[in-house]
């Protein structure tokens, strides 16, 4: 090596073993993990007494009815069956309550209605007390 050179230190980066989670995208990623392999159905499942799990059964229109066999036995058509059961029936349910309440729509819509008039017409002031009372949890 020339004398007029001179060799640069050697330094070692190491990388952090476990990268920061940015905007608790890895908790997403973890959930979209769990649910593609029905781990959110089973522990649903393990929640529900027999009764429930037979109403279930029964609305996913399964031959096997027995509600002691664990999800991860069944079939995945069967498990997909259940899934769908399960959304209907909740469905159902927020409706019903829906109904039950008048179709009353959320307090906070009617002030989104003035804060997106208020934008409309260039008012940014008027539409950020809107959204104010809105983040408030006036209404």
């Amino acid at each position: 090596m020339p004398s007029n050179v001179s060799q640069l230190p050697v330094t070692h980066r190491q990388t952090p073993a476990v990268e920061p989670d940015r905007g608790e995208w890895g908790a997403l990623r973890a959930e979209l993990h769990d649910r593609c392999n029905d781990q959110d159905l089973a522990t649903k499942w393990i929640e529900l007494n027999a009764a429930e799990r037979r109403m279930l059964m029964a609305s996913a229109n399964l031959p096997q009815r027995d509600p002691r066999t664990p999800i991860q036995e069944m079939p995945k058509a069967s498990r997909e069956a259940i899934r769908a059961a399960l959304h209907r029936m909740s469905r159902h349910a927020s409706d019903l309550i829906d109904d039950m309440s008048g179709h009353r729509p959320h307090p906070s819509r009617e002030l989104a209605t003035h804060a997106r008039q208020a934008l409309a017409e260039g008012n940014t002031e008027a539409a950020l007390h809107w959204l104010a009372i809105i983040e408030r949890g006036v209404a």
